[in-house]
């Protein structure tokens, strides 16, 4: 006899999310940001610069520098990038270009996160209980609807607000793994399609940095789909096999094997991870922590096993790296689809916390971001204008009449949304999901129009390349010695100076030998006066603090023979 699953969702709460209110929420959280602003530091920069240097023909492709240094830089990303900058750069600029194909891989991401949980939905052990006088919902639509929450609560993840509009090698990894989760939940219903994708995703996870995740996603797809009870499921795990043993080859050929785990451990290094899983998963966290107990019978089945697998994985990889976020994002698409067969069974109580929750904070901040905006450019009220000037003193405001319209297009629409779900919709399986989802786009989008000038001159290196500026004028064709300096400082310079940087350390030679200018950084009270002592050879020719980090300063050196 089949044991009844906890899921009870009537033929009415399993109608499904309107297409064109989806594909506009959607919208709204991948465009804002895609547009007007600058790499911001620190990943986001340096592999811009990686990329820029690659289609300039500054570096070879297979062994990409900055500055003639060597960067540890995952080559498919990066090769991504520098095409799409070579073949467009010309229309709409490098940085824009650069991120064309991470945005078409975050919506990649959001599509292969629903397909998934569609098709795991789809399995006999995921489906609600039948009604003894029917009403139950059919398979088709109950599945349609939990992967529409799935959806929602990638969207409301807040590790994936920011990582999710970068261009790193993170994002890539983000649509492989989704991609795995897709072909391991469609492989009874797509056979020779989730065949291609896992071939596909699983290399494609190691040539982008994350081999040893690769590696332990496989092994526990494979086992996974060996102790499945469907013939069809059982012959995927040697597949996967197969895209594991391709994974750890090109993992190989690309260098990507690399020791990241610290040597220490600490109670302070516990607490930390903590507190960033509290903040990164939520909201999805106590949805998945429901999950596992309400579903705790089923966690045999693909449905649940197939994402836990992987949300496993990352959440190990997150640890032994001793709290390293970006390897938490690759646990998002896997918790979300956890969290959306939390829906099912939340009580109405719950499902009240999370809207009154969701309504307060994120109107809120809105309301937050509006009131900075009024001060920045009425003045009223005046401490927040205040406030800013103190941070960031060289930072102008910058009136735009497209961000205030979109930004006021967006409120109403919050404001619909919450007048919507205080209305009598109780019946839909995705409507908890609603305004978390709802909430952070809205968020998204008012930081990338109203605050975008005010994020994109503190986050951006250009304000520090521009302070550095004057006292570079004489350069004229000499290059600028950085042998200290940060991969993403070295890339602001070759980016935004453009000058010729000299980044690496020859054995041999002194820093900098064959230049006649060099940059070194450090870290001083915002107080002092001192300037940093004299390198031998080098005369000081100007210390410049960063506009936005006054704790930071910046020695320009000439040679002294010069």
């Amino acid at each position: 006899m089949t044991r009844p699953t906890p899921a009870l969702v009537t033929r009415r709460a399993a109608r499904r999310l309107p297409r064109v209110p989806l594909l506009l929420l959607c919208a709204a959280y991948m465009l804002p940001g895609l547009f007007g602003r600058d790499p911001w530091r620190n990943a986001d920069l340096a592999a811009y610069g990686v990329m820029a240097a690659m289609a300039e023909g500054r570096t070879p492709w297979l062994a990409p520098t900055l500055g003639g240094a060597p960067v540890d830089a995952a080559l498919l990303p990066h090769w991504l990038g520098a095409a799409a900058v070579a073949a467009l750069g010309p229309w709409v600029g490098g940085p824009l270009a650069a991120r064309l194909p991470f945005a078409l891989l975050l919506a990649a991401t959001l599509a292969l996160t629903w397909y998934a949980c569609f098709h795991l939905a789809r399995t006999e052990a995921a489906q609600p209980v039948a009604f003894a006088f029917g009403g139950e919902a059919e398979p088709v639509d109950y599945a349609r609807a939990v992967a529409d929450a799935s959806v929602l609560a990638l969207i409301a993840s807040l590790g994936l607000l920011q990582l999710g509009h970068e261009t790193t090698p993170e994002l890539v990894q983000l649509a492989a793994v989704a991609a795995l989760l897709w072909a391991l939940g469609a492989a009874p219903y797509r056979p020779r399609g989730a065949r291609a994708v896992l071939l596909l995703a699983l290399p494609a996870l190691a040539a982008s940095g994350a081999p040893t995740i690769a590696l332990a996603i496989g092994g526990g797809a494979a086992l996974v789909c060996a102790r499945s009870s469907f013939a069809d499921v059982r012959r995927v795990a040697v597949w996967v096999a197969v895209a594991t043993l391709a994974a750890v080859l090109v993992g190989l050929a690309a260098g990507s094997w690399r020791w990241r785990v610290p040597d220490t451990w600490s109670a302070a290094d516990t607490w930390s991870i903590a507190r960033q899983w509290a903040w990164f998963l939520w909201p999805v966290w106590p949805a998945v922590l429901w999950t596992l107990w309400r579903w705790r019978r089923y966690l045999h089945h693909r449905h649940l096993a197939v994402p836990l697998v992987l949300a496993l994985a990352a959440m190990a990889a997150n640890l032994a790296m001793r709290g390293a976020d970006r390897a938490l994002l690759l646990a998002l698409p896997a918790t979300a689809v956890l969290a959306a067969f939390a829906l099912p069974t939340l009580r109405r109580s719950a499902s009240a916390a999370i809207d009154w929750f969701s309504m307060l904070f994120f109107s809120a901040s809105a309301l937050a971001i509006w009131v900075v905006y009024a001060s920045l450019h009425t003045g009223v009220p005046a401490k927040p204008a205040a406030n800013v000037a103190r941070l960031a003193p060289a930072f102008e405001p910058v009136f735009g009449l497209p961000d205030l319209a979109l930004a006021l297009l967006a409120t109403l629409a919050w404001l619909w949304l919450v007048r919507w779900r205080s209305g009598r919709h109780r019946e839909a399986v995705w409507k908890s999901m609603v305004l978390p989802a709802g909430g952070v786009a809205l968020t998204w989008l008012l930081l990338m129009t109203l605050w975008r000038p005010l994020l994109d001159h503190a986050r951006s290196a250009a304000p520090w390349v521009d302070a550095l500026r004057p006292h570079l004028e004489a350069l004229d064709g000499d290059c600028v010695a950085a042998p200290d300096l940060p991969p993403a400082l070295v890339a602001a310079l070759e980016v935004h100076g453009p000058w010729r940087v000299d980044a690496a350390l020859r054995q041999g030679a002194g820093p900098g030998d064959g230049c006649g200018w060099r940059l070194t950084v450090q870290r001083v009270d915002r107080r002092t006066t001192a300037l940093p002592p004299p390198a031998p050879g080098w005369t000081l020719h100007a210390a410049v603090r960063r506009p936005t980090e006054r704790d930071e300063l910046t020695a320009v050196w000439r040679r002294a023979s010069r």
